[in-house]
C-alpha cells in the first residue's frame, strides 16, 4: 500500500522504519542471502522508531527497537514531499524486546 501525506499513529501505536527483510552481510563481509519467509527467518528484527501515539511512554522517535519475530504489520510506503518513499510497519507494542539509542552493528540471528 503506498500513501501520500501523513501518517499519525494514535493511543500508544509505534511506526518503525528501516527494519531489514533482504540480503545481510556480517561484519567480516560474508553475504547472507534473505531468509524472508522460511524457516531459518524466523528470529527478531531491528527497526528504528518513526512515529509514537499520543500514549506512547515506553520508546522515542529516533530509538531502535527490536521486535519478536512477525509481531508487525505489513508495509505502508509513505511518499514523501521529494518524491523519496519510506517504508513503514506497525509494531506490536507488547512485542518490544529491547531499546537501542543508536542502530546495533553486527548483530544477527544465530543459528
Amino acid at each position: 500500500m503506498k500513501v501520500k501525506g501523513k501518517i499519525i499513529p494514535i493511543k500508544d501505536n509505534v511506526i518503525v522504519s528501516d527494519m531489514e527483510f533482504g540480503m545481510q552481510k556480517t561484519s567480516a563481509g560474508i553475504l547472507i542471502t534473505s531468509d524472508n519467509g522460511k524457516a531459518e527467518g524466523i528470529y527478531p528484527r531491528w527497526g528504528r522508531v518513526w512515529a509514537i501515539g499520543p500514549e506512547q511512554t515506553d520508546v522515542q522517535v529516533g530509538e531502535w527497537v527490536l521486535v519478536e519475530h512477525g509481531r508487525w504489520g505489513r508495509t505502508v510506503e509513505l511518499e514523501l514531499n521529494d518524491n523519496d518513499i519510506i517504508e513503514l510497519r506497525r509494531v506490536d507494542t507488547k512485542a518490544i524486546l529491547a531499546t537501542a539509542d543508536e542502530k546495533p552493528e553486527g548483530w544477527m540471528r544465530r543459528a
